[in-house]
């Protein structure tokens, strides 16, 4: 007959043997910094300034940077943007299209933490989502989006 501390040990065995330890990737300090840098950048390199805004795969803010020249509103913005892109794992101008043209998809623009402008991206590492990025207060949608993309092309690239 098996003692009791023996059965308890093997059943720890059998329900610590299916389960490998869970490895996930999320966007890191240093790397949040230069996406913001190169954001900022590639925004002045069009004579534009803007916020910048890196949330990690958990949707929590890693990095804001605010250019001087940019309304405070636009801190908020780019923050959403980041948000819309990771949660949605889609572009944030992609999702403003869906929703001007798909009655469907227009139920998006309820969800108070979502933004359906241009600027926000996911950040991805193969196929999987780690963070999101989003860019605001650099003079429209196009130019944020713009500044996002080139940024996430120098970085991630």
């Amino acid at each position: 007959m098996m003692t009791m501390q023996a059965a308890i040990m093997l059943g720890l065995a059998f329900a610590a043997a299916p389960y490998a330890p869970l490895e996930q990737r999320t966007v890191s300090l240093a790397m949040a910094k230069a996406l913001a840098d190169a954001a900022l950048a590639s925004c002045r390199a069009i004579d534009r300034d803007a916020v910048v805004a890196i949330v990690d795969r958990g949707g929590n803010l890693v990095v804001l940077q605010r250019g001087d020249q940019v309304g405070p509103h636009n801190t908020r913005a780019a923050e959403r943007k980041a948000f819309t892109a990771l949660s949605t794992k889609t572009s944030t101008a992609s999702l403003a299209e869906r929703a001007a043209s798909d009655p469907g998809s227009r139920n998006l623009t309820s969800v108070a933490e979502l933004l359906l402008l241009g600027g926000g991206l996911p950040i991805r590492h193969g196929e999987e989502t780690i963070g999101g990025i989003g860019v605001a207060g650099s003079g429209g949608s196009a130019s944020d989006d713009h500044c996002a993309r080139a940024a996430l092309e120098q970085v991630a690239g």
